[in-house]
C-alpha cells in the first residue's frame, strides 16, 4: 500500500488563513442505494437523508463565509432492484431526480454508469439536468447520443465554476480498466490517465484558472496516490471507487465499519514535491466528506482547515441525526421503497442454510454456497434454453464474483424476488460459448485466480467442474487483450463426468473441448476473460431471471444444505484443502 504519512505536516503548513476558504462536499459510489444503507441498516444512509445533510453542510459553510463546491466521484448508479424501479415502463429516473435535487457542481463518470450500456448513460445525463458529467480520458464520439451531450457541454473533460469571484477548475478522470469491467460499446478510454489529466490541467491554468480540483474514479486509493506523483498544479484530489474509510477516533462511524484505512485526508506528493490532500468516502450514500481548504490569492493551498472529515448519514435516534430532504423523500425514496416492498413480498424459495454472498472473505477469494447457486442457475438455464436458440448444451458454467453484488449473508428462511435482484443485479445476458479447448479453459481459470490476493471481482464461481489452484503460484498477466504471462496457479481441472482436463498444472493431451455457459459481459472479454474464437449464442435471459427460475422451477423453491452447504460444495480447492465430495452439477 502506498500511503504517504504527511498528514500532520500538511495540516500545519504556514498560513492558517488564505484569501479563500473553500469547502468541498463530496462523496462517491452512491450506486443507486436510494432507500437506506446496505447491510440491513435502516437507520443510516438513504439518499433523502444524504441530501438533507448535504444541504445542511452547504448552508453552514456559506454562513461561515466559505465558498462551497459539491462533487461526486463516480458510480452514481448501479444495476439492481432500486435501479429496476426506474426502468419500469413510464417510470421517472429516480437516481437522476435525486442527483438533481442534491445539487452538484460536477459528477464524475465511474464504471457502473456504463453497466447497462451507453443508452442508459445518455438518459441519466439528460435527466440530471444542467450538472455536467466529467472525465478527461473518455471519448464519446462513437456513441451519437453521448456525443450530442458532449457537443452541448453536458459531458466534458472538466468544468470551471466561479465561487466568491474565484475560478475553480474541476477535472475528471475514470479508471483505465473501464473496457473490461463494464459495457462501453463504442465509448473509448485513453489509458494514459496522467498525460491526459495533466494536459487538461495545463489547459485550464493557461486560461487563468489557478485552483484545480481533480475528481477521479480509479477504484483504489493507491491509484490516486500514484497518479498524484505524475501531476503538477493540483490543489486536491477527490477519489472514488475504493470504498476506503478515512477517519480518526473522533469520527462517528456506521455500525460494522471497523478500523479506518487512514486518517482524513490522506496526503500524497505531486511531481514537484508539494503535498496534496486526497479524500474519499465509503459508498451507498452513507457519508458526506467535508474538505476545508484555505487558499491564498495565488491559488495555493496554505492549509487544510478545521472541520475537515466525514459526516455519517444517520436517522432519528442518533445524536447526529439529519432530517430527510422533503422533495427527495417524496419524489425518490418513497416510490422506490414501495417498489422494493413489492419485490420483497414475493417469495421464490426457502433456504435451510444461510447463503454467503460476501465479497471478502467470500465470493472474490473462494467458493461460497451462494456462488455455487448462481453458477448452477446459469448452467441449468443455459441447458434449458440452448436448444431453443440452436446452441449445444453447455458442460460447465463460469460466473465472476464481481457480478454477484449483495455482499451479505442471506439468513435461513425465505428467499425473495428482491434477493435475486440484490444477488445478480446486472442485465448481463446468459450466453453459451462453444468449442472452448481445455487449454483455453485453463487460460480462463488462470485469469479467475490471477488477482485473488486483491479480492478482485474476476474470481470465478463455477458449475460442472472442480479445480485446484495454488494462490502462491505465478499469476497470469494480460495486457491489451493478450496473455503476456501464462500463469502457473491452476493445478487440476476435472469435469463432473470425471474427465480430467488439467493435471499437475499441464493440459492433458487429447482433453475434450467444452461448451461454457456464462454471461455476455464475460463472453465479450469483461474482467479480462479470454474465451477465444468459439461461437457465442445469447440466450435472451438476464442472470437474475435465470437465478429466479432455477430456484423456483429446478429446485422447487427449496435450497437444501445437502446441495448448498455452508462453505460451498467443494468445487474450488487449494493444495492444502480437499474437495468436499458433494455433487456440483446443476440438476436437469
Amino acid at each position: 500500500m502506498i500511503v504517504a504519512v504527511l498528514v500532520a505536516a500538511f495540516l500545519t503548513m504556514l498560513g492558517d488563513e488564505g484569501d479563500l476558504k473553500l469547502v468541498i462536499l463530496h462523496h462517491n459510489d452512491g450506486e443507486s442505494q436510494l432507500v437506506q444503507a446496505s447491510g440491513d441498516l435502516p437507520d443510516f444512509g438513504g439518499v433523502a437523508r444524504f441530501a438533507g445533510l448535504v444541504h445542511q453542510l452547504r448552508s453552514e459553510a456559506v454562513e461561515d463565509g466559505a465558498a462551497v463546491i459539491t462533487l461526486s466521484s463516480g458510480d452514481n448508479v448501479l444495476s439492481g432492484p432500486e435501479l429496476s424501479a426506474s426502468l419500469a415502463e413510464d417510470s421517472p429516473f429516480y437516481d437522476a431526480i435525486a442527483l438533481k435535487l442534491i445539487g452538484y457542481d460536477a459528477l464524475t463518470f465511474g464504471n457502473h454508469e456504463f453497466d447497462l450500456g451507453p443508452d442508459l448513460v445518455a438518459r441519466l445525463v439528460e435527466e440530471v439536468g444542467s450538472v455536467p458529467f466529467i472525465s478527461a480520458n473518455l471519448d464519446m464520439s462513437g456513441e451519437p447520443a453521448l456525443q450530442a451531450l458532449v457537443d452541448r457541454g453536458r459531458i466534458a473533460p472538466s468544468v470551471v465554476v466561479t465561487k466568491e469571484g474565484r475560478r475553480i477548475g474541476i477535472v475528471g478522470a475514470t479508471t483505465a480498466d473501464l473496457p473490461f469491467v463494464t459495457s462501453l460499446r463504442n465509448v473509448t478510454v485513453n489509458t494514459m490517465v496522467a498525460e491526459v489529466v495533466q494536459a487538461e490541467i495545463d489547459r485550464l491554468t493557461g486560461e487563468g484558472v489557478d485552483i484545480i480540483i481533480l475528481s477521479t474514479h480509479l477504484q483504489s486509493l493507491d491509484h490516486e496516490i500514484e497518479l498524484a506523483a505524475d501531476l503538477t498544479g493540483v490543489d486536491a484530489i477527490v477519489a472514488g471507487g475504493s470504498n476506503a474509510l478515512l477517519a480518526d477516533e473522533s469520527t462517528l462511524l456506521l455500525p460494522g465499519h471497523g478500523e479506518p484505512h487512514a486518517p482524513y485526508p490522506v496526503t500524497a506528493t505531486l511531481a514537484d514535491g508539494s503535498p496534496v490532500a486526497v479524500v474519499t468516502t465509503p459508498g451507498d450514500y452513507t457519508y458526506v466528506g467535508r474538505l476545508v481548504l484555505n487558499i491564498d490569492s495565488d491559488g495555493s493551498v496554505t492549509a487544510v482547515g478545521e472541520g475537515s472529515g466525514l459526516r455519517r448519514v444517520a436517522g432519528d435516534g442518533h445524536p447526529d441525526a439529519v432530517a430527510p430532504h422533503p422533495q427527495v423523500q417524496a419524489q425518490v425514496t418513497d416510490p422506490v421503497r414501495a417498489a422494493l416492498k413489492e419485490l420483497a413480498a414475493t417469495a421464490v424459495g426457502i433456504t435451510a442454510d444461510p447463503l454467503d454472498g460476501r465479497r471478502s472473505p467470500g465470493l472474490r477469494t473462494g467458493e461460497t454456497n451462494l456462488g455455487d447457486l448462481v453458477a448452477d442457475a446459469l448452467l441449468w438455464d443455459a441447458r434449458r434454453l440452448a436448444p431453443v436458440f440452436g446452441a449445444p448444451l453447455p458442460d460447465v458454467a463460469l460466473m465472476n464474483g464481481g457480478g454477484i453484488r449483495n455482499d451479505a449473508v442471506i439468513a435461513s428462511g425465505p428467499v425473495t424476488e428482491l434477493d435475486t435482484f440484490d444477488i445478480v443485479p446486472f442485465s448481463d445476458v446468459l450466453t453459451v460459448v462453444e468449442e472452448v479447448s481445455a487449454a483455453q479453459l485453463k487460460v480462463l481459470l488462470e485469469n479467475a485466480v490471477s488477482r485473488v490476493e486483491e479480492s478482485a471481482g474476476r474470481f470465478a464461481q463455477v458449475a460442472g467442474l472442480r479445480f485446484v489452484y495454488d494462490p502462491g503460484g505465478v499469476a497470469q498477466v494480460i495486457e491489451d487483450g493478450a496473455v503476456v504471462a501464462s500463469g502457473e496457479r491452476v493445478l487440476l481441472v476435472e469435469l463432473d463426468n470425471g474427465a480430467v482436463l488439467v493435471r499437475g498444472g499441464e493440459v492433458v493431451e487429447d482433453a475434450p473441448e467444452v461448451t461454457v455457459a456464462t454471461v455476455d459481459f464475460l463472453a465479450d472479454g469483461g474482467d479480462q476473460y479470454l474465451f477465444g474464437k468459439g461461437r457465442q449464442t445469447r440466450l435472451g435471459a438476464a442472470a437474475q431471471q435465470s437465478l429466479l427460475a432455477y430456484i423456483r422451477d429446478a429446485l422447487n423453491g427449496i435450497i437444501t444444505p445437502e446441495r448448498y452447504p455452508d462453505g460451498g460444495a467443494g468445487r474450488i480447492a487449494t493444495p492444502d484443502t480437499t474437495f468436499a465430495g458433494v455433487p456440483s452439477s446443476a440438476p436437469g
